[in-house]
């Protein structure tokens, strides 16, 4: 099928046309970082929802149902979407009106810059994980169109996302999430028929949907399942820079709501095709392969190269989008500082830079995943419990200081890792959310005590 993996790398060939001829709008380290923040509703809205419908919801959500049925799938599409669409309701005008470059300004300008550097050293490895998810389902894709190995795609693909990130930016991102949100939507929604009307797929082989249900979940089990996404990827670099490259807060704000509901109305149908197939391709080696291969059973290889095409344009998207939330983080809150002089030119310079770095980083640990649904949830639970608590108190109180705001990031993360790691908890995440607002409230009164009595004193 050498003419798929052409017809593929013709689609990848387009997006990168494309984004280095937006690149030369590119003036300022803002531009890259931020597309002048002058996106409107086309820009910002495709732009949202591309980002967050990547790898994790064409090939990893695909492959969870395919392996695990309906309970293996709580956290994307409904939490994915849920965590859009509270981004919309509940923090993109705030956050849009703070005319912030990045998440890590919040805590630089309502705590201090030791908060902001911790906060960063959590955040970064958070878009390590999600980069290299998506470069893993770009060398997934590749492989099941090809003869090749999944670690010689993954390579191919690292190669590719590096150079795509550099040359371009967030408007390039933002300009070709259109093209690629419109290609996706329109192959799902040419293979799903194809799915159903399949003569094999009869009500009595549709037991796992019968079999597969949440009744058996636990409740503890499901808000787990959904706190991830919604805690976990709401206060992410990736969407907030979306959210604040808008044109006003009205745009920011409607953009989110309107790719909440198109995330859950497009992310339902490759957890469909996932469920149905275990009984139209069964004994499938590698799960996350199951949306391609269904693509390739219903589709002509014209059609097939197409959607493949279609699922690495939103692949590119989205580790675009990490690449550049990496190098943001890292230079913007912590080199660029440290170096007050720095015309644009050379920050623009040390942010492509960072890109390349953060790139190879996320290779290597897309070579060493487990997979891709492993990756994202890895991802978004990695430190963001703390950071979540700190955002919202922040953002919304004036209740807690510099000393309530790293005691809660560095319990967050210190408590997930050894409920994740050391004891194997189900409810890791939970535990380390309850143990950072806990944490916060408690050094926040500890403070507010020793402040009034140092004034009653005196």
């Amino acid at each position: 099928m050498d003419w798929v993996v052409l017809g593929i790398l013709a689609y990848v060939v387009v997006q990168l046309i494309v984004g280095v001829l937006l690149s030369r709008r590119i003036r300022t380290a803002e531009d890259y970082l931020l597309a002048g923040r002058r996106l409107g509703y086309p820009l910002a809205a495709f732009s949202i929802f591309a980002t967050w419908f990547g790898a994790e919801s064409c090939i990893g959500a695909a492959g969870a149902a395919y392996d695990r049925g309906i309970p293996g799938v709580l956290t994307d599409p409904l939490g994915y979407a849920l965590c859009l669409l509270v981004m919309g309701l509940v923090l993109a005008a705030p956050l849009w009106k703070m005319r912030l470059t990045t998440i890590a300004d919040l805590f630089r300008i309502r705590y201090s810059g030791l908060v902001e550097k911790i906060a960063v050293l959590l955040m970064v490895p958070t878009s390590l994980l999600w980069a290299a998810a998506q470069i893993r389902a770009f060398g997934v894709v590749l492989s099941a169109s090809s003869p090749w190995t999944v670690t010689f795609s993954i390579t191919v693909a690292a190669l590719v996302v590096v150079l795509y990130t550099v040359m371009g930016g967030l408007l390039a991102d933002a300009t070709t999430d259109i093209i690629q949100g419109i290609a996706v939507m329109a192959g799902l929604a040419m293979l799903l028929p194809l799915v159903i009307a399949d003569q094999e797929l009869t009500i009595a082989n549709l037991s796992l949907f019968r079999n597969q249900s949440l009744s058996g979940t636990g409740w503890l089990n499901m808000l787990e399942a959904l706190s991830v996404p919604v805690c976990g990827s709401l206060v992410a670099q990736e969407l907030v820079s979306r959210v604040i490259a808008s044109k006003s807060d009205k745009v920011a704000r409607r953009s989110s709501v309107f790719a909440a509901f198109a995330y859950l109305i497009v992310g339902i149908i490759p957890v469909g095709m996932g469920l149905a197939g275990l009984d139209l391709v069964p004994g499938l080696g590698d799960a996350e392969q199951i949306l391609p291969v269904l693509a390739q059973k219903y589709f002509t290889p014209a059609l097939y190269a197409l959607f493949a095409g279609a699922i690495v344009s939103a692949i590119l998207s989205t580790v675009d989008s990490a690449l550049l939330a990496c190098s943001a983080l890292l230079f913007h809150n912590m080199i660029l500082p440290l170096r007050p002089s720095a015309g644009e030119r050379q920050k623009l310079l040390l942010n492509r830079v960072g890109v390349v770095a953060m790139g190879l980083f996320a290779y290597v640990l897309a070579l060493h995943a487990e997979g891709v649904y492993h990756l994202v949830k890895e991802a978004s639970s990695f430190g963001s419990a703390g950071i979540f608590v700190v955002v919202m108190f922040g953002l919304f109180t004036s209740f807690g200081g510099s000393r309530s705001a790293t005691s809660c990031l560095l319990t967050g993360a210190s408590v997930w890792l050894v409920a994740e790691y050391g004891y194997d908890l189900s409810f890791s995440y939970l535990t380390a959310l309850t143990a950072s607002v806990l944490t916060y409230a408690a050094v926040g009164l500890i403070d507010r005590r020793s402040g009034t009595a140092l004034r009653v004193g005196r």
